[in-house]
């Protein structure tokens, strides 16, 4: 599903309605992939309480966002995410729980993602030296990820992805 009629997708959908989800059907689908799309949405919880809604039981929803740390980088951005995201769904979260109860199975930073976009503008060898950099600082950033976004993320320029793996 896509908003842009030009991807030719099988359902035409603005995702910046939550409710133009409801003509799917609730408890259907075991896997759903959200990559970046949630970072350009004016209501994030109202799409992720319908993702809710859509999974069957025991269905997984993989979510690929910018980390606020490159989050704004680019003009249709509203925002970027955090470790803390994951904390709206748990239930027990005194501090705003979304209504919308999933399991975090993982979350990973990546300092540089879509190779595919960098290769036209950069030389070959620096395009390996940014993958080796990225190897390097995406490791250590998932050792301790709270305290990479707490204090060291901007020192390398910011990281492009954070991704998280719930189960419902």
């Amino acid at each position: 599903m896509d908003i842009n009629v030009r991807e030719n997708p099988d359902l035409v959908l603005d995702l910046n309605n939550p409710k133009s989800l409801d003509v799917l059907p609730s408890n259907h689908f075991e896997h759903i992939v959200l990559d970046h799309c949630l970072e350009h949405l004016s209501d994030v919880f109202g799409i992720m309480i319908q993702v809710h809604r859509l999974l069957a039981k025991d269905g997984v929803v993989e979510i690929r966002v910018p980390h606020f740390s490159r989050g704004f980088t680019h003009p249709e951005h509203q925002r970027g995410f955090d470790f803390t995201f994951a904390e709206y769904f748990n239930p027990g979260f005194k501090g705003g729980f979304s209504g919308a109860a999933l399991k975090v199975k993982s979350m990973k930073l990546t300092w540089m993602i879509r190779w595919d976009l960098k290769a036209p503008y950069v030389n070959p060898l620096t395009l390996f030296t940014l993958k080796v950099i990225s190897a390097i600082l995406s490791f250590l950033a998932n050792l301790g990820p709270y305290l990479c976004s707490r204090v060291w993320c901007y020192w390398f320029g910011g990281f492009e992805q954070l991704e998280y793996i719930f189960q419902k």
